[in-house]
């Protein structure tokens, strides 16, 4: 099965209007930043988005919340984005906001097989409203359902023909988890080589979750807050 394919327009086919897509990244490191691009370009409408959190206002999904395309935002955090803030509270943008650690195992037990998992983060807050709620040895938990999307879009340092990828330091992040999560995975990697050239002990996502995989360009790489001595 030939996963390769020539750009990220070809790679985001089939997206449409009304989607479930995971884009992995945190902050803006390790984003995809050549299929948001071509999302952008496409004009699809409607979406729901899960992600860490929503880019800055010029770049990333804050690309996508500028042209009005995401319909919802499943994220664990929403700050560094003033039209992410605007659009909430003007009631346009719908918001799910989640602890960072019930995120990643909601990516994770979609790519497991696993439909729900009972976890004690968000209980008694907002968080828990309208979820079942169990006791375990004496401490309460909430229930989570694994996410189900239809799309996963992740960026890797390397990767080859086949789809097996390998993470580069804290851009690998929820990329990961959600590359095994989506129906469909689409991979955009900075250097893609073939077959037997990387070193099986270091790659992170096999290629049995890939489904397209392609050569990103121009990649900015920016840096929300740059602290320095």
């Amino acid at each position: 099965m030939n996963k390769v394919v020539n750009n990220a327009e070809e790679a985001i086919q089939g997206i449409s209007d009304g989607m479930t897509l995971m884009l992995g990244g945190f902050g803006l490191c390790g984003i995809p930043e050549n299929n948001i691009r071509a999302l952008v370009n496409s004009g699809v409408k409607n979406l729901t988005c899960i992600s860490n959190n929503a880019g800055v206002d010029d770049f990333g999904i804050g690309l996508m919340l500028q042209g009005k395309q995401v319909r919802k935002m499943i994220s664990s955090y929403v700050g560094e984005n003033a039209e992410f803030e605007r659009q909430l509270l003007s009631g346009e943008l719908e918001v799910e906001l989640l602890p960072q650690g019930t995120l990643a195992e909601r990516c994770r037990a979609a790519g497991a097989g696993i439909p729900a998992f009972y976890t004690p983060a968000g209980y008694g807050t907002e968080v828990a409203e309208g979820k079942e709620v169990r006791e375990f040895g004496g401490k309460k938990y909430i229930m989570e359902e694994a996410f189900q999307s239809d799309f996963a879009i992740v960026k890797a340092w390397k990767g080859d023909t086949d789809g097996n990828l390998i993470f580069k330091a804290t851009a690998r992040n929820f990329n990961p988890l959600m590359a095994m999560a989506g129906k469909v995975t689409i991979a955009e990697v900075e250097e893609l080589v073939q077959p037997g050239e990387l070193d099986p002990n270091f790659i992170h996502t096999p290629s049995i979750f890939v489904n397209r995989i392609f050569q990103g360009v121009d990649y900015e790489k920016r840096i929300e807050q740059r602290t320095v001595k």
